[in-house]
């Protein structure tokens, strides 16, 4: 029998570009951009929001933790 890893869970992150049409002329290509990562269900109960790099968008943005 495997270990259960306790309250540590895979979390997906997207991009805020997915939401904006208006910013079609800045971006590289079309496209959605996801990050995983993991986070402490215990510590942080409400959704995260990380400044990462979009590669569509060519910049850092704030990424959106998604279900």
């Amino acid at each position: 029998m495997g270990k259960s890893k306790g309250a540590r869970i895979v979390i997906t992150l997207e991009c805020e570009c997915r939401t904006q049409e208006n910013n079609i002329k800045q971006q590289r290509k079309k496209g959605i951009f996801r990050y995983t990562s993991t986070k402490n269900r215990r510590n942080t109960p409400a959704r995260i929001e990380l400044n990462k790099f979009c590669p569509n968008c060519n910049k850092h943005t704030n990424f959106k933790e998604i279900k």
